[in-house]
C-alpha cells in the first residue's frame, strides 16, 4: 500500500516555507498530524522534523484529489504538491511557526499508510514510560524529544570544532579488547576463533588514551562509547557516551582552563547563555563538610553544620556513640518547615534510613521561639538553645540532625538537604552552578576486602606535597582529580596522570596489586611506560547528563535515541535475548542453569 513517489521532488521542509512565497509553488512532505473535514473543504496539518504546516484541499478541485484527501488518516506519510497562499486575517494561528500561511494543494500522494498509534505524537501528551519506549521511534517524532536529540548533535558539533581548533586529533579506540576487572563489570565478548577466550567492551578508553599519549599523539579526543555491566541504579544506562580526551606536557590548570572554555561555548553557541568564568574551586573535604556531597549542589544554602562540640557530653546515647566511635553529630536548617506535620517529619526519617542512618532527630522551632523537639529530655533548655543558635534557627525553621560515621552523615544530610531543597521548590533549572571539586582521596578502604582501593583509578597522580605520605598514611594522600560538576551532577572528571614507574608500582602495592597481577591486567600499558612517558593528564565528561541538564530533560533516557530501561533491558528490540544454540556451538559456549548448580 503506498504510491509512489516519482516524478515529486521535496522542494521544502515543512517550516522552510515561509510569507516571501505566497504565489509560489512548493512540494512539502511528511506526517500527517491531524485532518479536518469542514464538508467542502479538508485541512491536512503536515509534519515533519521542522514542524507543521497546514496544507487545504478544496472540494471544488479535482474529485480524485478530494476523494483520496477524504482517506487520510493521523500518521500518513503524504507528498503534497501546490501554491503557498496568505491565510485570511481571521485564520491566522500565531502559535504556529507557519501560521499565516497554508499550500492549496494541486497534488496529493499517500506515499504510505499508517495504523492507529498507541499514543499521540504531541509535545506534551501524558504517556507511559514503557509505551514510549517499546515505540521509541513514534516517541522519537514527538517535538520535545526530536529537540533533545538536535541539542544532543549540536553539542557535539561545537565540542569537535572547539577541540580540533585547540590541537587535539580525534582518534577511534577498540570497542574489543581486553577484561581489566578494576571498577564495574565487564561486558564479555567471547571470540569464536579463539575458543574459551573473550574480549571485553570498554568501560572507558582510558588505557588507550594514555597510550596514545606515550605514542606522542599530544592532545586526543573522542566522543567515546562505553559499557559497564552493573546493577543499575535510578538514571544509569549500561552503554553511554563520552567527551573524552588526553594531553601530554599539562598540569591541573591546563586542563581546567581548556574545559571550562569548552562548556563556556558549548553553551553559548547551543543555548545562547553566557557561562561565567573561571569557575568556582572548592575541595573534596569542604564539599563534605559544608554540603555532605563530592558533587554539591550550590544554588541554595541549607548546609551541614557540625554540632559534635556543641552535644558532646551529652548522655544521648545515639550522639553519645557515634562520637566516641569517631563520627559526628550535624544537621540542616530547613528554614520555615517548623510548621510540617509530625507524618511528614516521620518520612523524612524514613528516607534517611536508606542512606544507612539509624534515624534523625530533629527540633522545630515554633512562632514564639519556643522549642518541640524529641530529644528535648537529654538536654537542658540552655543547651537546645545553643544547638538552634549554631544552626541560625528563627522562628518557623525546623532543625534536622543526623549521628553515625561520617560517611553515613554525609551521605543522609547530603541527600536530605536535596530532597527538602525539592519540595520547597528552592532551585532553578536554567541557574547553571559550575563548580570545580579538587583535591580528592586517592584512596578508599574497602571494608569488604580489607584494603585501599583507588577512589578514580589506579594510574591517578597524588599531590606533590603528599607523596611521602604513601608510606606513612596512605589514606590521607590526596589525588590530582578533579571532578566538574553542573547543578549537583557530576558532569566529568579526571586526573593528572602517574607517569613515574617508581610511584606507580608503589600505587599498585597499596591497593593490594602484585607485580604480577599488574602486569597481568595492564602489562601493556606498563611496557609501554618503559620507552619514554610524558606528563599528561585528562578529563572525561557524561555527554548524557550534559546534554540532560542542558535540555531541562528529568532523565538521560530523554536524550538518548534508543535507551534502555532500568534492568538494561531494550524494549524495542527485546534485547538481550536468546540465540541459536548453533551459534553457541560456534562459540564453544554452554548455557549453565544456575538454580541447578
Amino acid at each position: 500500500m503506498g504510491e509512489s513517489m516519482s516524478g515529486l521532488k521535496r522542494s521544502h521542509m515543512c517550516c522552510d516555507v515561509t510569507e516571501s512565497m505566497v504565489g509560489s509553488e512548493v512540494t512539502v512532505m511528511g506526517w500527517v498530524q491531524r485532518r479536518r473535514d469542514l464538508g467542502q473543504l479538508i485541512f491536512i496539518a503536515l509534519r515533519d522534523r521542522t514542524g507543521i504546516i497546514q496544507a487545504v484541499v478544496d472540494g471544488t478541485s479535482e474529485e480524485e484529489l478530494f476523494k483520496k484527501a477524504e482517506t487520510v488518516r493521523s500518521e500518513y506519510v503524504l507528498a503534497i504538491k501546490g501554491k503557498v497562499a496568505a491565510r485570511t486575517p481571521e485564520n491566522i494561528n500565531e502559535n504556529m511557526k507557519t501560521g499565516k500561511i497554508e499550500i492549496i494543494a494541486e497534488e496529493l500522494r499517500i506515499l504510505s499508510e499508517s495504523e492507529t498509534p498507541p499514543f499521540q505524537i504531541e509535545e506534551s501528551i501524558n504517556v507511559n514510560d514503557e509505551l514510549r519506549l517499546k515505540y521509541r521511534y513514534l516517541d522519537l517524532r514527538r517535538p520535545n524529544i526530536y529537540k533533545n536529540i538536535v541539542l544532543r548533535h549540536k553539542v557535539c558539533q561545537v565540542t569537535r570544532k572547539f577541540l580540533s581548533d585547540e590541537g587535539f586529533l580525534e582518534i577511534e579506540t577498540p570497542m574489543l579488547t581486553k577484561s581489566t576487572p578494576e571498577g564495574a563489570r565487564d561486558y564479555l565478548v567471547p571470540s569464536r576463533v579463539h575458543p574459551g577466550k573473550f574480549y571485553a567492551l570498554p568501560q572507558s578508553p582510558q588505557l588507550f588514551k594514555q597510550l596514545l599519549m606515550v605514542s606522542g599523539m599530544d592532545r586526543y579526543f573522542q566522543i567515546a562509547r562505553c559499557f559497564r555491566d552493573e546493577d543499575l541504579r535510578a538514571d544509569r544506562q549500561p552503554e553511554f557516551t563520552q567527551i573524552d580526551m588526553e594531553l601530554s606536557f599539562v598540569e591541573q590548570e591546563d586542563i581546567m582552563d581548556i574545559n571550562e572554555r569548552l562548556i563556556k561555548t558549548v553553551f553559548k553557541e547551543v543555548l545562547g547563555v553566557d557561562v561565567k568564568t573561571p569557575f568556582k574551586r572548592m575541595t573534596w573535604k569542604e564539599g563534605m563538610e559544608r554540603f555532605g556531597s563530592d558533587k554539591p549542589d550550590t544554588r541554595f544554602g541549607m548546609e551541614l553544620k557540625n554540632i559534635s562540640d556543641i552535644v558532646k557530653d551529652t548522655e544521648f546515647g545515639v550522639f553519645k556513640n557515634a562520637i566516641s566511635s569517631g563520627g559526628s553529630v550535624r544537621a540542616i536548617n530547613a528554614e520555615g518547615c517548623g510548621h510540617m506535620p509530625r507524618k511528614q517529619i516521620d518520612k523524612l526519617v524514613e528516607f534517611v534510613k536508606t542512606y544507612k542512618a539509624k534515624g534523625l532527630a530533629w527540633i522545630a522551632v515554633n512562632d514564639d521561639g519556643s522549642i518541640k523537639s524529641q530529644i528535648t529530655k537529654f538536654f537542658t533548655p540552655e543547651k537546645m538553645d545553643e544547638i538552634v543558635k549554631a544552626m541560625n534557627g528563627k522562628p518557623g525553621d525546623l532543625i534536622l540532625i543526623c549521628a553515625d560515621k561520617d560517611k553515613v552523615v554525609f551521605d543522609s544530610l547530603g541527600a536530605l538537604r536535596l530532597e527538602m531543597a525539592k519540595r520547597l521548590n528552592l532551585t532553578n533549572p536554567k541557574d547553571y552552578n559550575f563548580l570545580w571539586i579538587t583535591e580528592f582521596p586517592m584512596l578508599e578502604w574497602d571494608e569488604e576486602e580489607n584494603r585501599f582501593v583507588a577512589e578514580h583509578h589506579p594510574f591517578t597522580s597524588p599531590m606533590d606535597e603528599d607523596l611521602d605520605l604513601l608510606d606513612t598514611n596512605p589514606g590521607a594522600v590526596r589525588a590530582k582529580a578533579y571532578d566538574m560538576v553542573l547543578n549537583g551532577i557530576e558532569l566529568g572528571g579526571g586526573s593528572i596522570r602517574i607517569h613515574r614507574s617508581d610511584i606507580q608500582k608503589k600505587m599498585f602495592h597499596i591497593i593490594g596489586l602484585s607485580d604480577e597481577t599488574a602486569n597481568e591486567k595492564f602489562g601493556y600499558l606498563l611496557e609501554a611506560f618503559k620507552y619514554g612517558v610524558p606528563p599528561h593528564g585528562g578529563l572525561a565528561f557524561g555527554l548524557d547528563r550534559l546534554v540532560m541538564l542542558m535540555c531541562g530533560a528529568s532523565t538521560i533516557r530523554d536524550v538518548i535515541a534508543f535507551p534502555k530501561v532500568k534492568d538494561a533491558t531494550c524494549l524495542l528490540t527485546d534485547a538481550p535475548n536468546t540465540v541459536d544454540q548453533s551459534q553457541l556451538d560456534e562459540l564453544s559456549i554452554c548455557i549453565v542453569n544456575k538454580k541447578e548448580h
